[in-house]
């Protein structure tokens, strides 16, 4: 009866709360975490948020010899707990040395680092046949490959300290959707790497835990009308002109009417990532992956990824 599943549903949300607020968390005193990204967005507002509750925090920052914002930003802190280093994802002699400095920084060497959280990443948009080979390089080279030359830098420290790998996947790291495949198939990698990962270092004590954020443009600006035109331009024009002719302008416009429909839509607020991270990084029993999305992003990817597929193709496209 209607009554019974409402009583269900209260007795599993009195429990999931008593369990949550009950589960053990470990001390951040003497605990530091190797952070990418943080010129903006999760990463800069993870790190001033894990500094804030004690860790050490190393911020890496692709725009900090350049003078970045979220770089000098971070710099004010004068804390000798945040380190602001520079750090393309990209770049193995970049990687190796903010690594070196990690290493030499540590506030015990011995008990090695004890996470990182692997944010750095960027998104974009297209249909396949507007996509070129070079942005689903570009794309990747960052979210995925970026991930992956993190993590094996830092791997050892990670393992001496017996901590935590905690990779910034997505909603579309288990979904694909129209106009997203250069982001999806970079986060999809996440998923997979994480997973293999995670058996390894089982033997290790090391946990490593997904984050798969839903939509955060609003409270990110990762996605706004200048970059839907800026896109647009650079789509169409490196298009051949066979894709061109075929979709035609009506159709390309539509879909970026599209893009801009999501410019101001989202999450307005970063605190439920921030808190899953950090559950991930401070839980003395992580999980293997959190969920901050809405409810009704939450419900589309339990659809998309446990129903037949010709059913949940009918439900959304």
């Amino acid at each position: 009866s209607w009554r019974y599943k409402v009583a269900s549903l209260g007795l599993w949300s009195l429990l999931r709360f008593f369990v949550e607020r009950f589960r053990a968390r470990l001390q951040a005193r003497g605990k530091a975490v190797l952070v990418t990204g943080c010129d903006s967005g999760f990463g800069r507002a993870l790190a001033k948020h894990l500094h804030q509750l004690g860790f050490t925090v190393f911020a890496g920052c692709l725009l900090k010899d350049r003078g970045g914002a979220g770089a000098k930003e971070l710099e004010e802190f004068r804390s000798d707990r945040m380190h602001v280093v520079q750090l393309d994802v990209c770049s193995d002699e970049q990687v190796n040395r903010a690594v070196d400095y990690v290493r030499e920084n540590l506030p015990d060497s011995e008990k090695g680092l004890w996470a990182v959280v692997n944010n750095a990443g960027v998104s974009t948009f297209g249909e396949v046949e507007f996509t070129s080979m070079d942005t689903y390089k570009q794309v990747s080279e960052v979210n995925l490959w970026g991930t992956i030359r993190v993590t094996k830098a830092v791997l050892p420290l990670i393992r001496r300290a017996k901590g935590r790998v905690v990779n910034l996947a997505s909603m579309y790291g288990r979904m694909g959707n129209i106009m997203r495949s250069p982001y999806c198939i970079s986060k999809y990698g996440i998923e997979a790497f994480s997973d293999c990962l995670r058996y390894e270092m089982k033997a290790w004590g090391v946990r490593v835990s997904v984050i798969e954020p839903g939509n955060f443009i609003l409270a990110t600006g990762i996605l706004t009308r200048d970059i839907v035109a800026s896109t647009a331009t650079k789509l169409w024009t490196e298009a051949p002109w066979q894709v061109k002719e075929d979709y035609g302008k009506a159709h390309f416009e539509q879909h970026m009417a599209l893009m801009r429909s999501y410019c101001n839509s989202g999450q307005k607020d970063v605190a439920p990532v921030l808190d899953d991270i950090t559950d991930a990084i401070r839980s003395k029993r992580p999980y293997a992956r959190y969920t901050p999305q809405e409810p009704h992003w939450w419900i589309r990817v339990q659809l998309m990824t446990h129903l037949p597929s010709a059913v949940s193709d009918l439900l959304y496209f």
